[in-house]
């Protein structure tokens, strides 16, 4: 059976890539493809009890290093239990978040440089890569504004508090897109860059074009 075929969505919160991956798993359902989503942090119930230590804006004293480790302790059983049994089944798999997040949040925002996120992934990870991954990159203000006006919303209707890095300030947030920039062109051809403010049919026509573009591709080799 040939192997199936592993996407990912990247940016800031508030880029939009959660609503982008549900459009295009709908996409892809009404052609008759049933893709497997998941998320990171998350998407396993180990992965889910990593993610409230992670986004709990009361554990704001987690040191770096921690933080990158739960990161890929996360992502470690996500690719066990979720990614790569899906893949071997010939499945797409649509993931929110990836090792381009750990680069750009830990070692952009935090500091730890791109060397210690690339050398963890190859030993946790075996080397495992998308075949396709979608950054979406509005302007950082508008990112920031949707994100933590969400964070505010889900507190409020679920008692939930996921806003630990919506916390930092923005000089955080400009490191970890300009990390995200820099992945974009060290890795243009898997990274699929959709920037600016645009809509959301906008973005979603460009992530069609590049899902199909890729599988057409793919099923010709």
């Amino acid at each position: 059976m040939p192997r199936g075929f592993f996407v990912t969505f990247e940016g800031l919160d508030g880029s939009g890539k959660t609503t982008q991956l549900k459009r295009l798993a709908l996409w892809m359902q009404r052609r008759g493809l049933m893709p497997v989503m998941t998320r990171q942090p998350g998407g396993t119930s180990t992965g889910d009890r990593i993610r409230e230590l992670l986004l709990d804006s009361r554990g704001r004293s987690l040191a770096p290093m921690a933080e990158m480790a739960m990161m890929f302790a996360d992502r470690a059983q996500a690719i066990a239990e979720v990614i790569e049994p899906a893949l071997a089944a010939g499945k797409t798999v649509l993931c929110d978040r990836f090792t381009d997040s750990t680069e750009a949040y830990q070692g952009g925002g935090r500091g730890l440089g791109s060397e210690a996120v690339l050398t963890m992934h190859r030993v946790i990870c075996g080397g495992l890569q998308p075949d396709l991954t979608l950054l979406l990159l509005p302007s950082l203000e508008s990112s920031l504004e949707r994100a933590r006006r969400r964070n505010e919303r889900v507190a409020a209707q679920s008692g939930k508090d996921e806003g630990r890095f919506e916390g930092e300030q923005d000089a955080f947030f400009r490191r970890v897109w300009a990390k995200y920039r820099e992945i974009a062109q060290r890795d243009a051809g898997r990274v699929v860059c959709i920037a600016g403010d645009l809509t959301i049919d906008e973005v979603h026509e460009q992530v069609v074009e590049a899902v199909a573009m890729r599988i057409t591709e793919a099923s010709r080799v």
